[in-house]
């Protein structure tokens, strides 16, 4: 269904529902994230108002940031309510929570300590993104990132995996060290027989160079596995 002129207006909604009322009486962190989302489009359909609408597209995706950024322009026009405008509407405002998510984690210091750290510097580069790809990042001997690197696009099986550009990209930045990543668009975080048979070519291959792979993980928008947590390193 299209935008149109004739949808209907947020002062067109009960006053105890309307978004900007509510915002002005309690602020805006007293609004749900479908409120805010119908602060910002503001008009609905002669049959649904822009809450009701928000509403359902939050409930789409379990009212999660993360699976909304996976959304295709397609996929959000299936939303009743939700047309052209719209839909380029939603992602460019989650184009612009990714871009705030990126440049916060790149404000942070760059030493990896643990799992967790290598998943919050890559979760917004590969985790919502509906194509395998796979990463690596080089460390220095304090385990700084010195270096960040995509790979491959499109595919993350062993078939297409070339340890040799890994090694090369690693000691052109003079790397002691390195980590692997790759996401996986369906949001299964279990490593798969190709994922293992990656893990152990690189590792292995690095070995003969003197360099150190701390861990692979798997990542996705709402979780990650690591390799080196689960003892498989």
């Amino acid at each position: 269904m299209s935008d149109t002129p004739a949808g209907r207006l947020l002062r067109d909604i009960n006053p105890e529902e309307r978004p900007r009322e509510k915002a002005m009486k309690h602020g805006f962190g007293a609004l749900t994230n479908s409120e805010l989302l119908a602060l910002i489009l503001r008009t609905g359909t002669i049959q649904c108002s822009i809450t009701d609408i928000c509403r359902q597209l939050f409930d789409s995706v379990d009212n999660s940031f993360s699976r909304l950024m996976r959304k295709s322009h397609k996929e959000l026009t299936l939303i009743p309510g939700i047309g052209d405008v719209k839909a380029q509407q939603i992602l460019a405002i989650m184009e612009l929570v990714r871009r705030f998510s990126e440049e916060q984690i790149k404000s942070r210091p760059n030493v990896i300590q643990c799992s967790k750290d290598i998943y919050e510097i890559l979760k917004y580069e590969i985790g919502n993104k509906t194509q395998e790809e796979i990463w690596m990042l080089s460390l220095n001997r304090r385990n700084s990132v010195i270096g960040r690197h995509a790979i491959t696009r499109g595919s993350a099986t062993a078939s297409v995996f070339d340890p040799k550009l890994i090694l090369k990209k690693a000691l052109l930045d003079e790397a002691e060290g390195i980590v692997l990543a790759h996401n996986h668009p369906s949001g299964n975080l279990r490593p798969s027989p190709q994922d293992d048979a990656i893990t152990r070519t690189l590792k292995n291959a690095a070995a003969t160079m003197n360099i150190r792979m701390l861990d692979h993980l798997i990542v996705t928008g709402i979780g990650y596995y690591s390799y080196a947590d689960e003892g498989r390193l």
